[in-house]
């Protein structure tokens, strides 16, 4: 199966391999993108177009509301939670019993991939917002 770890000789490994968590850095690191980053520059120019109040995430209006260094300063924090929570949930995965390590990775994977789409669905929507002057939602 893709990114199931494997030893040097191609059989399956008991042991999640180095490269295969990597792999799981590399989604985190696109998911934090589109919420985070992407997230925030749409969210400042749909701000602009509708004004503070059509957020719909009341800590992001709350930061938008004190200016862009409080909104910078939130998702600064907010990339630091989301990437200690990983670690520590990479690192459960290392340690957790083989008969339960397949079906809890493909729990880690639905999830980085979920939080990917939920980012697309940010960032239509706040473009959305940017170009047509509506939300989606």
């Amino acid at each position: 199966m893709p990114g199931e770890p494997v030893d040097r000789e191609g059989e399956r490994s008991t042991e999640p391999s180095r490269a295969f968590l990597r792999e799981y850095w590399d989604w985190v690191a696109v998911a934090l993108f589109l919420l985070v980053t992407v997230d925030m520059l749409t969210t400042m120019f749909a701000a602009a177009t509708l004004g503070a109040e059509a957020e719909a995430n009341p800590l992001m209006r709350w930061a938008l509301r004190r200016g862009t260094p409080t909104l910078v300063v939130v998702n600064v924090i907010v990339v630091v939670l989301a990437t200690v929570f990983f670690y520590g949930l990479r690192e459960m995965l290392g340690r957790t019993p083989d008969r339960y390590r397949r079906s809890f990775s493909l729990l880690v994977e639905a999830w980085l991939g979920l939080l990917v789409v939920v980012g697309l669905g940010v960032f239509a929507n706040n473009l959305s917002v940017v170009v047509l002057g509506a939300s989606f939602v």
